[in-house]
């Protein structure tokens, strides 16, 4: 059973619950209800309030709901009364989004990335949610000193792996500098893909450069980074392209910090091509979410371009007259905009002339004149321009 809570202004909320029924499903649940509730803030007990909690319990024993996924994140007492209350398992969006990250993780890298993100989420989770953790153990050692109780020994075996696959993780980003200075030393100019998940980053990669990275329609399809070379005929010229891990709503701050080895591939990019789903209906708050996590990232500085995806998906009236142009995102700053259709190869040759525009105009150094800097959101065409 999904279940949402609309806090007013200012809140993420989604009344479809369309995206976290797609979670679910990626993560390999079949959501089986959809409530949603509104309230002024949450309630400190059941998050919900008590009412809207026996709704739900009795919601879960019309459907044999096996679990209940918030659609917001729950604090760790939240979720052991929700349990004990409704009597199934609760998980909030983060539980989720780890878990399917956890599920899709293919590198060294990314399996320690995403261990300690769940570490990290577990450490907040030992309020005494299972009656194990009341009872005390004696003895010396790794067993836990005298009167050392269960919960305090799991939070200090969860710290210390913790600091183990921090200082694992460490060594990679030492890695990862080296291999990029390295590029910097060749000139390379180096581009990546960034964007919300499932806006069809990598089978936009694989038209490109003629990889074979794996992509699907379905949420976060590729966690690791692949980087391929992409030879330009306009400019005369190789450069690096990457593709990255997709972005979401509300994704979790934890998840982001263990990311960063990864997510710096953007930072440190000459150009990024901010790949956006042209048909979906939410498509402004999915380039909002994009540009925030950019500015967490330390990426809001890098030049963009602007590419429109799925435009094969639109309706005629709602098709561009060019496929290519510039818009102003606010005043005096112009983004170039592509309009492609990756999987059709609809756009990709004005795609590739405005990548060789911007290598051109910047010499392969690191300053693209036709983009400014990144930090607006863009509207879609309405339907009569």
């Amino acid at each position: 059973m999904l279940v949402g809570v609309d806090f007013g202004p200012g809140s993420s909320f989604d009344p479809t619950l369309e995206e976290l029924a797609l979670l679910a499903t990626s993560a390999g649940d079949d959501p089986v209800a959809r409530v949603t509730a509104r309230r002024k803030a949450p309630d400190a007990a059941l998050f919900i309030g008590s009412g809207k909690a026996d709704e739900i319990k009795a919601l879960v024993a019309g459907t044999s709901a096996q679990g209940v996924i918030f659609d917001q994140a729950l604090s760790p007492v939240q979720q052991r009364n929700l349990e004990r209350h409704l009597g199934v398992p609760v998980a909030d969006r983060t539980a989720v989004i780890l878990d399917i990250f956890a599920a899709r993780a293919q590198s060294h890298e990314g399996k320690l990335q995403v261990e300690l993100a769940q570490l990290q989420y577990l450490s907040t989770r030992l309020v005494r949610r299972w009656s194990h953790l009341e009872r005390q153990r004696g003895g010396i050692g790794t067993r836990g000193g005298p009167g050392e109780t269960q919960i305090e020994l799991d939070r200090r075996m969860i710290g210390e792996r913790i600091k183990s696959v921090k200082v694992r993780l460490e060594k990679v980003k030492r890695q990862r500098g080296t291999q990029r200075r390295a590029r910097e030393r060749r000139g390379t100019f180096r581009i990546s893909l960034v964007g919300y998940t499932n806006a069809g980053k990598s089978t936009l990669f694989n038209a490109l450069v003629k990889a074979r990275a794996y992509a699907a329609d379905q949420l976060f399809a590729t966690l690791d980074t692949t980087t391929r070379a992409l030879w330009l005929q306009q400019a005369q010229a190789s450069v690096s392209l990457s593709d990255t891990v997709g972005f979401i709503r509300d994704l979790p701050h934890k998840l982001v910090e263990a990311f960063q080895a990864t997510l710096s591939e953007a930072a440190d990019a000459d150009l990024l091509l901010h790949v956006i789903d042209a048909s979906s209906p939410q498509l402004a708050e999915q380039q909002a979410e994009v540009s925030r996590v950019l500015v967490e990232i330390g990426a809001d500085h890098v030049p963009q371009v602007l590419v429109y995806n799925k435009v094969d998906l639109l309706e005629a009236t709602q098709q561009p007259r060019m496929l290519s142009d510039q818009i102003e995102v606010s005043s005096g700053v112009r983004y170039p905009r592509v309009f492609v259709s990756a999987i059709g190869g609809l756009g990709l040759d004005a795609l590739r002339a405005v990548i060789a525009d911007a290598v051109l105009a910047d010499g392969g150094g690191s300053d693209v004149a036709a983009a400014g800097p990144a930090r607006a959101t863009v509207p879609f065409l309405s339907e009569d321009a």
